[in-house]
C-alpha cells in the first residue's frame, strides 16, 4: 500500500534550519507531483509547497517564498524540505503527500514530523 513517512522535524530556535524527509512508497514516484503540507494547533492543514514530477517546477505558499525549498530525489522516492530563517508562526506538524494533476492530495498521509520554532 501507499506509504510515506516524514522525519527531520526538531525543537529548533527562530532563524535557525531544518531539513525535513519524506520516504514514499507503495506507488510509482516519478508519475506524482509530491506536496508539504503543515497543521499548526487548531488550524486547518494547508499546502506549504509542490513540485513537479520531474523537479522542475515548484510552487510556495507566500509565507514561506524565499526560507523554504522542496527538492526530490526520484531514484530513492524522497522528497525533501529545506526550511531557513524559522520562524515561530512556521510551529506545526508536517506531512508530505502525492498530489494528483490536479493538485489534490491522494489521499494518503504519514504520521507527520513535528517542527517546533521557540526560543
Amino acid at each position: 500500500q501507499v506509504q510515506f513517512v516524514e522525519s527531520g522535524g526538531d525543537l529548533v530556535q527562530p532563524g535557525g534550519s531544518l531539513r525535513l524527509s519524506c520516504a514514499a512508497s507503495g506507488l510509482t514516484f516519478n508519475n506524482y507531483r509530491m506536496g508539504w503540507f503543515r497543521q499548526a494547533p487548531g488550524k486547518e492543514r494547508e499546502v506549504v509547497a509542490r513540485i513537479s514530477q520531474k523537479g522542475n517546477i515548484r510552487y510556495y505558499v507566500d509565507s514561506v517564498k524565499g526560507r523554504f525549498t522542496i527538492s526530490r530525489d526520484n531514484s530513492q522516492k524522497m522528497a525533501y524540505l529545506q526550511m531557513d530563517t524559522l520562524k515561530p508562526e512556521d510551529t506545526a506538524v508536517y506531512y508530505c503527500t502525492a498530489l494528483t494533476l490536479e493538485n489534490i492530495p491522494i489521499g494518503t498521509w504519514g504520521q507527520g514530523t513535528q517542527v517546533t520554532v521557540s526560543s
